[in-house]
């Protein structure tokens, strides 16, 4: 087995992160190996989409009742190193209500679980590479057993190439909040550049529907400008 390279330690996220315990225990305590990838996984008989179907475009509410929060429309676009898009990946979302509560059991926070509010979806992007999906704002959180850090707002990503191997998982987070600034696991990205390209833009209303403010983002899945990864 080849032995992969470290990551850039710039652009890409360490793995530990000091005051976090849940890295240590996210993070392979031995050295990667990179594993070839053979006709089973680059042409396989079943496309990733067959394996994992489509759930939910809409995270703001069960038929006319409508979660508590802000409403917003995200716009995220997958795209390679060379800006083409990369149609027919499979992005599953998943955050936390607007009082900060995922819809998790071991989601030990006391605030209040929204019952119009279900905090994962699934999409397949279109032909520009985009997803679209209908949510609310997620609140910030505390993180047990560290002292007083809140987590700012932000939206998982979990991006599914062609093949099974091929998968990126991120964070989205949005612009102008204060708790970015003293994130650890944003700011364990050491590149001011590649930290930005985890932060959303907030775009035009007129791109999305008249009572949701609108986030747009880019999700790079590979090259010197990939979108960093973040668990």
């Amino acid at each position: 087995m080849i032995a992969i390279e470290p990551r850039d330690p710039r652009t890409q996220s360490q793995g530990v992160e000091p005051g976090y315990e849940q890295t240590t225990k996210r993070w392979p305590s031995q050295a990667l190996c990179r594993r070839p990838q053979t006709a089973a996984e680059l042409a396989g008989p079943i496309a990733v989409q067959r394996r994992l179907q489509p759930v939910r475009g809409d995270l703001a509410g069960h038929g006319t009742k409508r979660a508590i929060g802000q409403l917003i429309h995200l716009r995220a676009r997958v795209v390679d190193e060379d800006g083409v898009p990369v149609q027919g990946a499979v992005v599953e979302v998943w955050h936390c209500n607007a009082a900060g509560k995922y819809i998790h059991p071991n989601d030990t926070h006391d605030a209040p679980p929204d019952p119009n509010f279900y905090g994962a979806a699934r999409l397949v992007a279109g032909d520009g590479g985009l997803i679209e999906l209908r949510t609310i704002k997620p609140g910030a959180y505390p993180v047990p057993d560290t002292g007083g850090w809140w987590r700012p707002p932000h939206v998982h990503f979990s991006v599914w190439g062609r093949v099974w191997l091929s998968r990126l998982v991120t964070q989205m987070f949005f612009p102008g909040d204060p708790l970015n600034e003293k994130d650890p696991i944003l700011n364990a990205i050491r590149d001011p550049e590649a930290r930005s390209r985890c932060i959303a833009r907030l775009a035009p209303t007129e791109k999305g529907p008249e009572n949701a403010l609108v986030y747009e983002y880019q999700l790079v899945v590979r090259g010197r400008k990939g979108t960093p990864s973040l668990r």
